[in-house]
Formats: C-alpha cells, sequence, structure tokens
C-alpha cells in the first residue's frame, strides 16, 4: 500500500551527471492558471472546468516537435575526431510514424551545448549499408569533412536539416524532436543522426507507415510495459535490439514516480539502480523531479539500443504521473494515490509537469489545439496509427478521463454493470464515441486496440463467492465495458485483438459479450466462439514487481512452483483465460500476416545487466484469420527457434558486437561468471506449494485474492 503521509523532504545529494533544474521546472513556481471558458466535462461526470484548467497549465510551453530549415552552410555537418554519442547522454530515438515521415528525438548535453551553434540533423536511406552496424561503424569511423551531399560513411542524403532557434533546445531540458513530415517515402526505414559542433549522436534507424490501403504482407511488434529502473535490468531491451520487428510498442509506466523501492519488490537485488529526486521527496514533486526521472531511464545502454533501432509508438499509463491516477468530477481535478493525492490544486500542477516531462522525453506528434476549450480536444494522447490494408491500431488514454476507484469490496454484485453507479467512465463520452467509431469502421483485416489495462474479467472464486481483484481494470468500470462490447457485437466486429499491459502478467484470453465461471462453465459448458469478439494478449512488466515477487519469493526455490500453481488457479476460475504467468519478467513479440495474428510470450532474466540475459520464450499462441480461437503453438515456435539458433553463429550472444564493432567487456564478464545453481526444494517448501495449490483448487477460496494481488503487485 503506497504510504500517504506527509514525506519531509532531505537535501538530495549532489549527482555529477545531474542537470541544473530549468527556470519553470517547480510547480509551485509556475503562474496560476489562465481562466478559461466554461465547459461541461467531457465524460458525463459533474460539470466543471477543470479539464480547461489542465489544459491551460500544459499550454505554456510544450515540447513540440521543431520544423528544421536547409542549412546555409554545409561545415554543420563537419565531424571532429570523437566517439559517436559524445553530447548527445541520452542518444536518440524516434517515433509516431506516418507515411511520410517520423519524429526524431534527442537530448543534448547541457555542458557541450554551444546555443550559437545550429544542431543539425540528417537521413539516410537504409539500403546505403548492410545492416546497422555498418551503419554504425560507418558514423563512428567518420572524422573528415562530407561533400554537399554525403552523410556519414559517405552515403546518399535523403534529409538535412537544421534548427538554429537556441530557446526551443534549452525550454525543454535540451530535448530536440524533429518532425520530417513530408521528407520521407512511405514503408521505408532510414538511418538518422544528429549532430552539433563537430560531434555527433550515435545512429537511429526509423520507418515509415505504409499508404493507407497499400498491400501489406506483414507486420510486426515488440510489446513492453511496466519499466521500474529500480526494480531489475535492461536486458529485455537488449534482446528486443536484435528483435526483427518493424515497430516497438510501448503500453505505458515507462518511468514510475518513486525514488526509494515504493514499488519494487527486489531493489536490493540490483545495484546502480538508485534514483534520487531533485526536491528530496521519495515521489515525483515538481518538473525537476519528473525530467530527472527520464534522464535517468534513458542513460540505460539497453534502453538506448532498443530505442534507436526501432520505431516507437508509445501509450502513458498511470506511473508517468503518479500510482492509479483518474480524474477526480468532485474536486475536477486529477486524483491519485500520490501523497498529496487528495490536493486538487497540486495534483493539477503536477499532472502538468509530468505530462511535460512525458511530452518533452518521448518521440510523439501529439498536436496541442489552445483555440479549443476541453482537455481532450486540446490535448490527445489517443490517436491512430494505418498500415495499409493489414492493419489499424488504435491508441487510448485510460486515465485522464477515468472515474474515481470505487469503495467497498469488489464483489460479483457490486462489479455487475446495472449495480454500477451511472456516469462511471474509462474512455469518457467523447474519447468512447470516438473509439467505437473507429472499431466499427475500420477497413483493415485486422484492428488492434492498444490498451494500457486489462479489459476483460479477472475473477477470484465462483458465483457469489467471487472477488474482482484489479477494480483499477476495465472490472472498476463494467457498465462502460458492456456498453462497448455491446456495440462492437452489433457491428459484427472481427479479427480484433487488444494488445494491453499494466498487470505484470503474461495474459492469452477471450473477449466476449458474456463470461462464465468455473460452476456455469461446468454447467453450460464454455461460451461459443459465436460470442466472442477477439483476443487480449498481455505483455509482462519488464522489470516492475511480480507476483512472485509481491508474496516475498522472488528468487526462491518457490517461485516457479507457487507461480505455475496460480496460474492454475486463474485460468481455473476464469475460463475466458487460455494462458496466465505472473512470475516471470520480460516483453512480447506479435506478429499479423492475412493469415494469423501470433503472439510469443518472452522471460528475460532482469537479474542481469547484460545483453545475454538469460531469455526463455515461455508460450505462443496464434490466431487464424477470421476466427476467435487461440491455437496453442508454444512447442512449433520453440522448435522453429532452436532451429534458427541453430544456424546463427552466434549462439547466446557469443561474439555480439557493439554499434562500434567492439565485444561488450561486459557481455564477456557475464559469460565467463559462473551460473548460481538455483537451490533445491526442501520438504517444507514442497507442502507449501501444496497448501497454495490446495487453496486455489477451492473455487470458493479467498487467499489467493487477499495474499496475492490485493496484498501486492496489481496495485503497482
Amino acid at each position: 500500500m503506497t504510504d500517504h503521509a506527509e514525506e519531509t523532504p532531505e537535501p538530495s545529494p549532489d549527482r555529477a551527471d545531474a542537470d541544473e533544474p530549468s527556470a519553470d521546472d517547480s510547480a509551485s513556481e509556475r503562474a496560476d492558471a489562465i481562466d478559461s471558458p466554461a465547459g461541461g466535462s467531457s465524460t458525463g461526470g459533474p460539470t466543471g472546468n477543470g479539464h480547461a484548467r489542465l489544459a491551460d497549465r500544459l499550454a505554456s510551453g510544450l515540447a513540440l516537435p521543431a520544423t528544421p530549415t536547409e542549412p546555409d552552410d554545409a561545415s554543420v555537418f563537419e565531424i571532429g575526431d570523437v566517439p559517436a554519442g559524445t553530447g548527445f547522454p541520452q542518444s536518440v530515438a524516434s517515433g509516431d510514424p506516418t507515411p511520410g515521415g517520423v519524429v526524431c528525438w534527442t537530448r543534448l548535453d547541457p555542458d557541450r551545448y554551444d546555443p550559437e551553434t545550429p544542431v543539425g540533423i540528417e537521413v539516410v536511406a537504409e539500403e546505403s549499408f548492410e545492416d546497422f552496424e555498418d551503419a554504425a561503424d560507418a558514423a563512428e569511423a567518420e572524422n573528415a569533412e562530407n561533400g554537399e551531399r554525403k552523410g556519414f560513411g559517405n552515403a546518399e542524403v535523403v534529409y538535412r536539416g537544421v534548427v538554429t532557434d537556441a530557446e526551443i533546445v534549452a525550454a525543454h531540458d535540451h530535448t530536440l524532436k524533429i518532425d520530417l513530415e513530408g521528407e520521407l517515402d512511405p514503408d521505408r526505414s532510414y538511418y538518422y543522426r544528429f549532430v552539433h559542433d563537430g560531434y555527433h549522436s550515435r545512429v537511429g534507424r526509423c520507418t515509415t507507415l505504409p499508404e493507407p490501403g497499400a498491400s501489406v504482407e506483414e507486420l510486426s511488434f515488440a510489446v513492453v510495459t511496466c519499466q521500474d529502473y529500480q526494480n531489475g535490468y535492461y536486458g529485455a531491451y537488449a534482446h528486443i535490439a536484435e528483435e526483427d520487428v518493424d515497430f516497438l510498442l510501448h503500453v505505458g509506466d515507462f518511468v514510475y514516480e518513486s525514488a526509494d523501492g515504493q514499488f519494487a519488490g527486489r531493489s536490493g537485488d540490483f545495484p546502480n539502480r538508485d534514483v534520487t529526486h531533485p526536491s528530496g521527496h521519495n515521489h515525483a514533486w515538481e518538473l525537476a523531479d519528473y525530467r530527472n526521472l527520464y534522464r535517468t531511464y534513458r542513460r540505460d545502454p539497453h534502453c538506448q539500443r532498443a530505442w534507436r533501432r526501432h520505431t516507437v509508438i508509445a501509450g502513458r499509463d498511470d506511473h508517468e504521473v503518479a500510482d492509479n491516477l483518474y480524474w477526480d468530477y468532485e474536486a475536477d481535478a486529477p486524483g491519485s494515490e500520490h501523497p498529496r493525492g487528495d490536493d486538487p490544486e497540486f495534483m493539477q500542477g503536477l499532472t502538468a509537469d509530468a505530462i511535460h516531462a512525458w511530452w518533452e522525453f518521448m518521440p510523439v506528434d501529439i498536436r496541442y489545439d489552445l483555440d479549443t476549450e476541453r482537455l481532450h480536444e486540446r490535448f490527445r494522447v489517443w490517436r491512430t496509427f494505418e498500415f495499409g490494408d493489414l492493419l489499424e491500431l488504435i491508441v487510448t488514454d485510460e486515465r485522464l478521463f477515468r472515474s474515481p476507484p470505487r469503495e467497498g469490496l469488489p464483489t460479483e454484485d457490486a462489479t455487475d454493470p446495472d449495480n454500477e453507479p451511472p456516469g462511471r467512465t474509462m474512455l469518457g463520452d467523447e474519447q468512447r464515441e470516438w473509439f467505437v467509431e473507429e472499431v466499427t469502421t475500420s477497413e483493415t483485416l485486422w484492428t488492434v486496440w492498444c490498451d494500457e489495462v486489462l479489459t476483460v474479467p479477472f475473477r477470484v472464486g465462483a458465483g457469489r463467492a467471487s472477488l474482482y481483484p484489479v477494480p483499477g481494470s476495465w472490472d472498476g468500470y463494467t457498465r462502460e465495458r458492456r456498453e462497448i462490447g455491446r456495440k462492437l457485437d452489433r457491428a459484427g466486429v472481427s479479427n480484433f485483438v487488444t494488445l494491453t499491459g499494466d498487470m505484470h502478467c503474461y495474459i492469452a484470453g477471450y473477449k466476449q459479450t458474456e463470461y462464465r465461471d468455473a460452476i456455469g462453465t461446468r454447467r453450460d459448458g464454455p461460451v461459443p466462439e459465436s460470442d466472442r469478439l477477439g483476443v487480449e494478449l498481455m505483455t509482462p512488466a519488464m522489470t516492475s514487481v511480480t507476483v512472485a515477487e509481491g508474496l516475498k519469493l522472488g528468487g526462491t526455490p518457490l517461485e516457479e512452483p507457487i507461480g505455475r500453481a496460480i496460474g492454475w488457479g486463474v485460468r481455473a476460475q476464469n475460463p475466458h483465460i487460455e494462458y496466465f504467468d505472473s512470475h516471470h519478467n520480460g516483453y512480447s513479440v506479435v506478429e499479423f500476416t492475412p493469415e494469423a495474428c501470433t503472439y510469443a510470450a518472452y522471460a528475460v532474466d532482469k537479474t542481469t545487466n547484460s545483453r545475454s540475459a538469460n531469455k526463455e520464450l515461455l508460450a505462443a499462441y496464434r490466431v487464424p484469420e477470421g476466427q476467435v480461437d487461440l491455437e496453442n503453438v508454444t512447442a512449433k515456435k520453440r522448435a522453429e527457434e532452436a532451429e534458427s539458433n541453430r544456424r546463427d553463429a552466434g549462439g547466446n550472444g557469443a561474439g555480439r558486437t557493439n554499434e562500434n564493432g567492439i565485444e561488450a567487456e561486459r557481455d564477456v564478464e557475464e559469460r565467463n561468471r559462473p551460473r548460481v545453481e538455483r537451490a533445491r526444494p526442501t520438504t517444507d517448501d514442497r507442502r507449501r506449494t501444496n497448501a497454495v495449490r490446495r487453496s486455489l483448487h477451492s473455487t470458493d477460496s479467498y487467499q489467493f485474492s487477499t495474499i496475492g494481488f490485493v496484498r501486492s503487485v496489481l496495485r503497482s
């Protein structure tokens, strides 16, 4: 549980790599919110202008993408004899692709930045090099002047531009976003880099979308979420960097607002993952704190490498602001489990600060329209991406418009849609109507919802002896879930896939018009396929606390057997869930073709800070086009990967090189380090495991809820 006591800040220690806060870093130093035109809430809640006040706070100094100009002097792109990455401590990234461009992002070192010198960006076609490593090596080896239209490695330049407005850079913690819309061709990959004052960033790769309606034969995403820096290393990102996927989809919780391991289960096991807020608080308190979080997370080399190699589509969940963020319609302001989450004025400023930092550090092209009155019209995280005729991706915002959590025990009766108070919402009226319209009118073969939280029911028990221990999911908003489900059912939606995160678990399950518990399934049989709306595929937490860690079993002999027992219990009590795992961390890869959607769930050892962190395929499921059927193809997928590994001379990452062509010393050390064998379970361990199995076997058991979920991870 989050401690709601007021924190007494202590002076923060000096950090060698911390930047001085900007003049507008503190929420308390901001001017009062501008009076805005009166307007009702966008959600059907009480009328007020709280959303408009938040929108007005956001209007001040948002980090919008810059549009470069043609360089007057090619000497801007001359490179000195300095290593790649010098002057760009958080590296580069690209995101929010369109058929004509992407947003390219970087951050410059404030100590090296010269406001009198332009910042340049140059882009070359992917065909200029054999692979990513060749492009990176060419940039690293270059230290001579280039010709008028020659880029790194003397490749032909596709685009070259400069940003001369130093105020844009300095105002946003020295981050810079470049909008390349209209400069690139559809459905192509490019290499890019930033240059400034004789030094240059590492090389990034970006990919544009196909033209709408264009024929697309395959598309793949690496899907990630919940990457608490203090609770593990980013070995998963190291593997994602090597994945042959088209895009990286981040479902949310890129940063956690904590600085003292509040949400970590095993923080003591991960040296050199400390976070200290400039404010001295244990929770983020102001803009300087959020900026420091992003700088810290983005210094991780594995994170940098994955975000350099894959164009990102980013959603946002609660921890980018504060735990369990919602909109308090009575106070007409955001609320949360932050220590000052019940202070409306403070939460208005805190939320604005958090969104400012997210906007600065994410390669997103989210526009702000000052001429409209309501927040959802001014600032829209919800947006769509169309991948030719194959797939439409719909990204929603499930935090800024959701109603507060309900009081009381989440029983069967309490969560019945007919018993839920009217007006409660997750999406708000306008976003809900937009979402339904997008899904029901989509003309692509597959329709995919990038959704922050679990949409299908998650039950513990059976019949009236049931609890729904994840009230922050759609189990807390069942009336709206039913309304959306009915509209999609009436529209005859097909090939509908939901990609979700938040719950720190792997899940493959069915979205249905009705859900039966274990008793109903035994009595009436399973829900027929005709009543299935689609499938839900949850990606796990990359590092954030698992159920096993919440039970203090992380890294112990009981972690695996009790994790399997919990998985068995969840599936038994939720017949619509085909696969469940709550004791691993990792990521997933989801592939789409005209024939099928395939979900592969990978576990990665977060205790190893190396590219060679152990990776394991836990499960794979295939959904045939035109059907709502989860086919278990795990054995086939493992065989295919084993054969691929046999053909790969690199094996388990041995001999893998970094972007300078030099094998990473840490990888060599890791391969030479003796493996620590896991202790064998004792007789007492086995007895405890069997006791858990027996408790889960009882369909009216409450142990699973009170011990496993309510007490631990599912509130993180």
